[in-house]
């Protein structure tokens, strides 16, 4: 159940000296005075950009990218009328579902390391962090012993940037039919990360690229195949433009990060 009454501090003060505690407090509630309002401001750019692209808001899901953040915001979050999150890291997901569990959609978009597939696929509801032949064997492995089949994305490295994850665009087409061929795996679509770059047309490319990759995917796969995962806080409306169905969205929600 969703707390709308007054919150007790959150869990994380409880290991922090009492004056950087309390620090944090009070940036949690300014933060939680602005989720709201941040939101509308999302909601309506989210709309524009589904218009100029001709399609309606509806189409697509905002996913609030929670790391970092405590449990009390996430709160916040749902009683604003979000219904999916994103975790980066398996282990400080873990208390966050356990609190809320049902009320939001979890979505893993970290890199996912094979010894946390199984935790990853009993904690969240999509992975969309896929990449390798290696991680999808041990998620269609781990699905085999537990009798789940298990939701995926497939991750493209878009921006060709060795600090980045995912499978090179040139090679997505023959993991797509690979990962085909696991029983254990619900192949649902793809997720890309913009490139770090001030030049638009740089992300806007690199957004198209997917998509198109996406749509010959489909052709592949078939109906189930519909997640286009693409855009953050500094690119999802072009992302929408460009196609994107799905949105991860953190610090245009949340502010910056809050200090440790």
């Amino acid at each position: 159940m969703i707390r709308t009454g007054p919150m007790n501090p959150p869990i994380f003060l409880l290991n922090l000296p009492k004056q950087k505690a309390y620090n944090r407090l009070e940036e949690e509630q300014v933060m939680f005075e602005h989720i709201e309002s941040n939101l509308i401001k999302i909601r309506g750019k989210v709309a524009t950009a589904a218009a100029k692209a001709g399609r309606e808001p509806k189409e697509i899901i905002i996913v609030a990218v929670s790391k970092t953040f405590s449990i009390e915001a996430i709160e916040v979050l749902l009683n604003c009328g979000i219904t999916d999150i994103g975790e980066s890291k398996v282990q400080e997901a873990e208390p966050k579902i356990a609190a809320l569990g049902k009320a939001a959609r979890w979505h893993m978009i970290g890199h996912l390391q094979t010894n946390k597939v199984k935790r990853a696929i009993d904690l969240f509801d999509l992975i969309q962090s896929v990449d390798t032949m290696k991680v999808a064997e041990e998620i269609n492995i781990v699905g085999e012993k537990l009798g789940k089949k298990v939701d995926c994305l497939l991750e493209i490295n878009s921006s060709g940037e060795m600090t980045k994850s995912g499978v090179p665009p040139s090679m997505a087409l023959n993991l797509v039919r690979s990962v085909m061929e696991l029983g254990q795996i619900n192949l649902c679509g793809l997720m890309t990360i913009g490139p770090l770059s001030d030049d638009p047309e740089h992300v806007r490319r690199a957004f198209r690229l997917t998509r198109e990759l996406y749509e010959r995917s489909k052709e592949i796969v078939g109906e189930s195949f519909r997640w286009l995962s693409m855009g953050m806080s500094g690119d999802y409306e072009t992302a929408i433009e460009e196609g994107s169905n799905m949105v991860r969205i953190g610090t245009a929600i949340f502010g910056r990060r809050l200090s440790e």
